[in-house]
């Protein structure tokens, strides 16, 4: 039997760790009871994952003894909500979260509708005003 090399077992266990800890709970949450209504959280879970290694000689190696192994991995994990499902009776509704802030200039695109208006309505008062001094 051939032997397994070190990199497998590194990449077994940081696996095994990443298993444990997004487990369908992470996604699907716990249900909540409330007055007859069950909310039930939706989390969105993005993983990233690493993991590399180097065999090499020593200095003083012997021929029949294996290379050295130096190894390691890792992984990054962001869980974001997505969504409420509501259960009441017979009814399920999903309730989105509420998307992240938009940006500095998206909020001044939205806002330029608004303030044309506010400014035009302004300009048309004082053009009454003007209107109605001059008789």
């Amino acid at each position: 039997m051939e032997k397994q090399h070190p990199i497998g077992d590194l990449m077994t266990t940081t696996m095994q760790k990443i298993r444990e800890i997004a487990d369908v709970n992470t996604i699907i949450g716990q249900p909540i009871q409330a007055d007859g209504v069950t909310i039930i959280p939706v989390s969105k879970l993005s993983v990233g994952f690493a993991s590399g290694g180097s065999d090499f000689t020593t200095k003083n190696q012997k021929p029949e003894e294996d290379n050295a192994f130096g190894g390691g991995g890792g992984a990054g994990m962001n869980l974001s909500p997505v969504a409420f499902l509501i259960v009441k009776g017979d009814t399920v509704k999903l309730l989105p979260v509420a998307p992240p802030p938009a940006s500095t200039v998206d909020r001044v695109v939205e806002m330029v509708p608004d303030v044309i208006d506010k400014v035009t309505g302004f300009l048309e008062k004082q053009q009454d005003k003007g209107d109605k001094e001059s008789f």
